[in-house]
């Protein structure tokens, strides 16, 4: 053949047997890559073992923070805040009760019979008189103690009393339905109205001592001049029984309260309503002018007074110094402090003076009853209760 020609090769593919040697080292390296391999699975699983013993390790624990803490709030519970609403102020109202007086020791007791309902100054500051459950009004001398009279008229609770601007007649109005006036010296009757059997609540004089308004227990308001004997008008604003009466110091405007939680001023010649003020959340027990006609002080079962605008029923400030039903308000002859009488209910009766434009309060007096009135000097209280005889109180 010659040796230019290409070779010819054959086309099948033989299977090489590799020398005894060369088996045994593959055989080691195949040994070597698995057992790496299994390292490294073993190296992956442990890594994974030990970070869900880590996990399940941080969620035990918040499970015990969890339960720490839910057991701390039942144990402590976080202290719960009451808001309380004030019907439109001005200016926030500052309660100030860091320091104050409480009396405990009156400075006269007037003896008589247990369960005065209503109490009231004479305008000379000479003579108290209160009325009560055993159906009499009583007088008294405030120098000596003396009890001078004792009016005979009614037969059943004389709720309210009033005295005359002049100081010389009282009118008292029972549950027996009659509104009487009479001599404040002498006990003679002057006037007398029955009132189809309808219990009276309420009364109050006009500034001239001519008239006399009365508040009854199916909320109707009767005016009468009691020097002619004349019916004058017939008021109808409430829908339940009027607990207190006040006529304004310049007589043209009449405030009333009743069981219907509201206060009405209304003009005292036509009955027209004036103004209907609805800042309470229930009865209505007692109100009261200021000296100067602008504003009303009402008292209420709801455990506030409210002093408001008269004219535009404007809240000016809400005393919730009161922790009782208040009965009972009366302002201070310089226009300066209210007193509150208020009782709980075991009967006993609190006493608080506080100043008018700030609620500050000065003076808490114990164990005084409900019924207040106001010395003509500013310097006494006069205090009367249901299950407590009239005392006499210095607040100045």
């Amino acid at each position: 053949m010659d040796q230019h020609q290409p070779r010819e090769i054959d086309s099948e593919v033989e299977m090489i047997d590799l020398p005894e040697e060369s088996n045994d080292k593959s055989r080691w390296s195949a040994r070597l890559s698995r057992a790496m391999l299994n390292a490294q699975h073993s190296e992956r699983r442990r890594s994974w073992r030990i970070a869900e013993i880590v996990g399940m390790a941080l969620l035990s624990i918040g499970v015990v923070l969890l339960i720490f803490n839910s057991v701390r709030m039942i144990l402590n519970p976080a202290p719960t805040i009451k808001s309380r609403i004030v019907i439109a102020p001005p200016t926030p109202a500052t309660i100030d009760d860091r320091s104050f007086i409480s009396l405990s020791h009156p400075l006269a007791i007037f003896q008589g019979h247990d369960g005065f309902i209503s109490l009231a100054w004479s305008p000379g500051g000479q003579r108290i008189a209160a009325g009560g459950l055993d159906d009499t009004v009583q007088v008294w001398d405030v120098q000596t103690g003396k009890r001078l009279l004792t009016y005979l008229g009614h037969t059943n609770d004389v709720e309210a009393i009033a005295w005359s601007p002049d100081g010389t007649r009282i009118a008292s109005v029972s549950r027996d339905a009659t509104a009487q006036v009479w001599d404040a010296s002498t006990g003679k009757r002057l006037f007398f109205y029955r009132n189809q059997h309808v219990a009276l609540f309420s009364v109050a004089w006009s500034p001239d001592g001519t008239c006399i308004a009365f508040g009854a227990d199916d909320g109707t308001i009767q005016v009468w001049n009691v020097i002619t004997g004349r019916h004058l008008l017939s008021y109808s604003g409430h829908r339940i029984t009027v607990k207190s009466i006040a006529w304004s110091p310049d007589g043209t405007l009449i405030a009333s309260g009743g069981l219907d939680f509201t206060v009405r001023v209304w003009n005292a010649t036509s009955g027209k309503t004036y103004l209907t003020y609805a800042g309470h959340k229930d009865v209505v027990t007692s109100v009261a002018w200021s000296p100067d006609g602008t504003r009303i002080a009402s008292g209420s079962l709801d455990m506030t007074v409210q002093v408001w605008n008269a004219t535009t029923g404007h809240n000016l400030l809400t005393y919730y110094g009161n922790a009782a039903l208040v009965y009972s308000v009366a302002w201070s002859f310089n226009g300066t402090r209210i007193a509150s009488g208020s009782s709980d209910s075991h009967g006993n009766g609190t006493v608080q003076v506080w100043n008018v434009n700030t609620g500050k309060r000065y003076v808490t007096i114990l164990s005084a009853g409900i019924g207040i009135s106001w010395s003509p000097n500013d310097l006494l209280i006069a205090s009367s209760g249901l299950a407590s005889p009239v005392k006499l109180w210095r607040v100045a």
